[in-house]
């Protein structure tokens, strides 16, 4: 049996590099990412509740964090990646572009051409389990309007009917 690429979760060490930056992998391990959690290239982070992340992730809703291109780097398996794009179910009437994990299938971040030069990341994705607590909680949650009645949403944080100038 070879040995697993899946980091596991720190146990109350920071995953935070001196750099700002932390990591993110897909189930499998094949795709490993690093993206800033702090800093200009940090924009924000969110729950949506919009029917298009609603059945991308096969939840009832997305946490998700968006962070500027330029600073998300592939440490591994960006040849791993297949990408799909698709409009029909964006509220914008966008086009938004998905990268899986072709080995595993795990989404591992979402580009739309109403925001150029951002990838919207999945907070579930990312190595250090306290960061999902800490730097990556939800600032905002969005379609609220469309969240399913026995969920009463993120505590907390303000909820908007449609998707934040910085989200998709």
């Amino acid at each position: 049996m070879s040995e697993s690429n899946i980091p596991l979760p720190s146990q109350g060490a920071s995953g935070i590099q001196p750099d700002g930056t932390a990591t993110a992998t897909c189930y499998c391990g094949a795709v490993q990412l690093s993206f800033p959690v702090e800093g200009e290239d940090f924009v924000t982070s969110f729950v949506c509740n919009c029917t298009d992340c609603r059945k991308i992730t096969a939840s009832m809703f997305a946490s998700n964090f968006t962070v500027n291109d330029r600073s998300l780097k592939h440490l591994r398996g960006e040849d791993k990646l297949t990408r799909w794009a698709q409009s029909k179910t964006i509220a914008s009437g966008s086009v938004m572009e998905n990268s899986f994990c072709s080995v595993c299938g795990t989404l591992l971040y979402r580009r739309g051409s109403r925001f150029p030069g951002k990838s919207i990341l999945r907070i579930g994705t990312v190595d250090d389990f306290n960061l999902h607590e800490t730097k990556l909680r939800p600032r905002v949650e969005q379609f609220i309007n469309s969240r399913v009645s026995w969920f009463k949403g993120v505590q907390g944080v303000e909820g908007l009917e449609q998707a934040m100038e910085a989200g998709f």
